[in-house]
């Protein structure tokens, strides 16, 4: 017959998350013990009390695989610098069968000039060109005939360089994204690729977000020197 605390220590395994916020104390465990209470009395298939799942919340360590994947191995000793670009604008503009033949007159122009941002991530339905907000104008005319969704302008984009093997790690975007959504920090887009990934934010938030980010290199480098 299991008992409560095993059965608890079950649910929260599965939910690794839920398992990481547990054991930071982010998480109030009287709500979070009424919440699954359900749950657990349909796997003992018996009534429980309230105070039984406080008790057992309370008592519950993470494995130390699980605590481990959440502190990120020592691969991302290896993570690489925080980028930093400012004075951006993005363009969201409906697909269309004459958008691809534009797009590549606007990456011919950004190629001639140096020291300017490009970026283009095409989507079923739309897409969003991000580019230094110099070319906004020349970028504007080229697309004459396009339908604009969206402009958004006075933006920074903020790169992390990401180790090789970084995908089989779970959780690092989460990792990521969640000190940005903290911080109370709007994300107007994301551009990634195999091994960068770059949030655009409001240029005003820029300091704030690099913070975030840099928070999280520098606690992954302090688990290393005492793991």
């Amino acid at each position: 017959m299991k008992t409560i605390a095993q059965v608890v220590s079950a649910i929260i395994s599965q939910k690794l998350f839920l398992a990481e916020l547990l054991a930071e104390g982010l998480i109030n465990i009287s709500s979070l013990a009424r919440k699954i209470k359900p749950e657990i009395e349909d796997l003992l298939q018996k009534p429980v009390q309230n105070g039984a799942v406080v008790m057992a919340l309370k008592r519950y360590t993470p494995p130390v695989d699980l605590q481990m994947s959440f502190r990120m191995p020592k691969i991302f000793n290896k993570m690489g610098d925080i980028i930093v670009r400012s004075n951006l604008s993005t363009i969201c503009v409906r697909n269309s069968g004459t958008l691809v033949d534009k797009r590549c007159q606007i990456l011919r122009i950004a190629i001639a000039q140096n020291e300017v941002f490009y970026s283009f991530v095409q989507g079923v339905f739309e897409s969003t060109l991000v580019i230094s907000s110099i070319l906004v104008d020349q970028c504007i005319k080229m697309i004459q005939g396009e339908t604009i969704i969206n402009q958004n302008h006075g933006l920074s984009s903020i790169t992390l360089k990401l180790p090789v093997g970084y995908f089989n790690q779970p959780g690092i975007y989460y990792f990521i994204l969640r000190n940005i959504a903290w911080e109370g920090i709007n994300i107007v887009d994301v551009i990634s690729t195999l091994h960068e990934f770059t949030i655009v934010v409001k240029q005003t938030d820029a300091d704030k977000a690099f913070s975030a980010l840099n928070l999280i290199l520098k606690n992954w480098q302090s688990h290393l020197l005492v793991s």
